[in-house]
């Protein structure tokens, strides 16, 4: 391991112990990367050096920056972080923002003056936020202004937190007039290869949430990993999407394009309405969503020219085969699915379109290892339901938790989810392994309903989770949002139940349909499960209760 370019010896410190790491399989050519590397120099700083810094990078409603002009207003901004802030490598720099300018441009001087960048979603609360900034002991935050109200009602709760910067303000004490005031040159500082970066924190779905730590090198194997395998861009081609940058899954849509030279979109509204007027207005060529946007979009696409479009990346939730094929229908174009996790920061399954198999999230990634274990971590033959492990050249490390235990056995990550391998490698998704319903002693997949259900034209969304039964343990129970001009009665339910019985086995079938004017989601737009289990458990509860 290389000398450690932090000063503030923090994330070092609390890095679990190497025997508790899974393997890192580092042999891939395309993961072979220097000991010294700053993620940055690599992303940004080359091309300025290779002469192409009036080359197009970033565009917004707010305007557009060439790579010199943001390569100038990173530097400038990492000048503000250390003599302005003080920080020191290795501190941790707390990011508050929707996707825009400023927050790439800080994210960017974080990670070039070797701090450990910790980027949290807009819509979280008080109490969400003080969760990350003590964990990780975070001294120095920037937020953008308009998100302020949340940020002042945390600060009772980090005593540690000894300063907030704001920017879009226009004050004098504000990132935008320091960041005026700081020199364009700045060097970027000579951190190893895995020196930690980033501490991304899930989203506390399953508990409370957990930091997952990241090397400089990792930011640069999930653009030659994905980026390189999968999608196959060129410099030509323009990113957008609708992850925040906080969500790891949205990060790509900044690095994948700067590893190659390419240019992307930074959206503040970035929902299934924002994001096919803009993809006419910038002429975007990749798309990065969730598969609910895609769904939601087809009926828009009539409106807005979207042509420029050659590529679409579906993650952050099950892709139902259904969706596949309507937008395929819709344009052409085959939804590359893919599967990933905070904790190994971006896809590490997934098919270029030559090599989709409509419903399969597709094989390991090059560099990658995948395969399915049973209960005790045993191999299964193919064709077996059981858990995913997996193993490449990124792995989990947990800030400080003893959750490490859990994710990383024998020297595999174990995500939590359910697939069944085929025997050409193909990998197919059941559920979350929280997320499988046995009842009357069938073990079902929830997505697979959700897919069946999808295919009906009165379903505008649905989530499918267990409810409690006395008789049978557990029965499916469907929460669907109805779509347009259909009327959420009983005939309808009764329909929808007819229809999944003829799709899927009839066991699968929901013996329950509730219909609701939304489904929970997280801030990055994953379908919360969670509370959709606890509503039918009330549910069940308040029933019993009144008899």
């Amino acid at each position: 391991m290389a000398v450690s370019a932090h000063v503030d010896t923090f994330a070092c410190d609390n890095l679990p112990a190497r025997e508790l790491w899974p393997e890192i399989l580092d042999g891939h050519e395309a993961y072979t990367y220097p000991e010294r590397l700053n993620c940055v120099v690599p992303l940004l700083d080359r091309w300025i050096a290779e002469g192409r810094g009036d080359a197009p990078c970033l565009f917004s409603p707010d305007g557009d920056l060439t790579y010199r002009e943001l390569f100038e207003l990173v530097n400038r901004t990492a000048n503000v972080l250390v003599h302005d802030l003080g920080l020191v490598p290795g501190a941790r720099l707390f990011l508050r923002s929707a996707n825009n300018t400023s927050m790439v441009a800080t994210y960017l001087a974080g990670l070039k003056a070797g701090l450990v960048v910790v980027a949290t979603m807009p819509l979280l609360r008080a109490k969400e936020i003080a969760f990350p900034i003590n964990k990780a002991r975070i001294a120095v935050a920037l937020c953008d202004g308009k998100l302020a109200d949340e940020m002042e009602k945390a600060r009772p709760a980090t005593p540690g937190l000894r300063r907030i910067v704001y920017w879009g303000t226009g004050e004098p004490d504000s990132l935008e007039r320091m960041v005026e005031r700081a020199s364009p040159v700045f060097e970027a500082v000579d951190t190893a290869a895995d020196d930690v970066c980033l501490i991304a924190f899930t989203s506390g779905t399953t508990g409370e949430p957990k930091g997952c730590m990241h090397f400089h090198r990792d930011m640069l194997a999930i653009c030659d990993g994905f980026g390189g395998h999968i999608l196959r861009a060129t410099q030509a081609d323009r990113f957008i999407g609708s992850a925040p940058f906080a969500f790891t899954f949205g990060l790509g849509i900044v690095l994948f394009p700067m590893r190659i030279g390419a240019s992307f979109v930074v959206l503040e509204r970035a929902g299934p309405d924002d994001l096919p007027p803009a993809i006419e207005r910038f002429g975007a060529t990749i798309c990065f969503t969730a598969p609910t946007a895609y769904r939601a979009m087809i009926a828009k696409l009539g409106a807005h020219d979207t042509s420029s479009l050659r590529k679409c990346v579906s993650a952050g939730e099950t892709l139902p085969r259904a969706t596949f094929e309507a937008w395929h229908r819709a344009t052409g174009i085959k939804l590359i699915d893919g599967i990933g996790g905070t904790e190994v920061l971006h896809i590490y399954i997934s098919a270029a379109e030559e090599e989709i198999r409509p419903g399969s999230t597709g094989r390991a990634i090059p560099g990658y290892q995948a395969k399915i274990v049973d209960a005790e971590g045993r191999d299964v033959p193919p064709g077996t339901v059981g858990r995913l492990a997996l193993r490449g050249p990124i792995g989990c490390r947990y800030l400080d938790d003893p959750r490490q235990t859990n994710y990383v056995q024998h020297g595999w990550n174990l995500p939590g989810d359910s697939f069944l391998m085929d025997e050409d490698g193909y990998f197919w998704y059941q559920a979350r392994s929280d997320d499988m319903i046995i009842s009357a002693g069938y073990n079902i997949a929830g997505p697979e309903v959700e897919s069946a259900l999808l295919a009906h034209p009165a379903v505008q969304e649905c989530g499918v989770v267990g409810a409690p039964d006395g008789d049978r343990g557990q029965i499916v129970k469907a929460y669907i949002v109805a779509a347009p001009g259909c009327s959420p009665d009983d005939a309808l339910a009764r329909e929808l139940q007819d229809f999944a019985k003829a799709e899927i086995a009839p066991y699968k079938y929901p013996r329950a349909i509730e219909f609701v004017a939304a489904l929970p989601k997280t801030s990055s737009g994953k379908l919360q499960r969670v509370e959709l289990r606890r509503h039918a458990a009330e549910t069940v509860l308040a029933r019993a209760s009144a008899t």
